[in-house]
C-alpha cells in the first residue's frame, strides 16, 4: 500500500513539474515575450556600443597625449581645456627672381593671363 502511495505521489509531482516547465517555455515563445526579449537585447547592444565608443575615445586621448609628448608640443596653462599649443602660420613666398619678395607685395591681375 505504501509503495502505491509513494509512486502515485512521485508521478503526480513529476507531472506537476513537467507541466510547469512546459508552460514556462510556452510563455517564452509568445509574440509579446519574444518582442520584449528582442528589446532587451537591443538595449544591451546599445550599452555595449556606448562602452566601446567611450573606450575608443579614451584610447584616442591617451594616444594624442603620447604623440604630443613625443613631438614636444606643450600644454599652455592659460588656454582653456588644455588646448595644445601649435606652431604659428607660415608665410608664403612668391616664386620669382628675388626669393625675399612676399606674395602680398606682388600685384596680380587675372585678366593679364588671357
Amino acid at each position: 500500500m505504501f509503495r502505491r502511495a509513494f509512486w502515485f505521489t512521485a508521478g503526480a509531482a513529476a507531472g506537476v513539474w513537467a507541466t510547469t516547465k512546459v508552460n514556462r517555455q510556452l510563455k517564452k515563445l509568445t509574440p509579446e515575450s519574444l518582442a520584449a526579449q528582442a528589446a532587451d537585447k537591443a538595449v544591451e547592444a546599445g550599452h555595449r556600443l556606448k562602452d566601446f565608443a567611450l573606450d575608443v575615445k579614451a584610447g584616442m586621448t591617451q594616444r594624442e597625449d603620447e604623440l604630443n609628448d613625443a613631438l614636444g608640443l606643450t600644454h599652455d596653462p592659460d588656454r582653456p581645456d588644455n588646448v595644445t599649443a601649435l606652431p604659428g602660420p607660415r608665410r608664403l613666398r612668391a616664386i620669382g627672381p628675388d626669393s625675399t619678395t612676399h606674395r602680398s607685395n606682388l600685384s596680380y591681375n587675372r585678366n593679364e593671363d588671357h
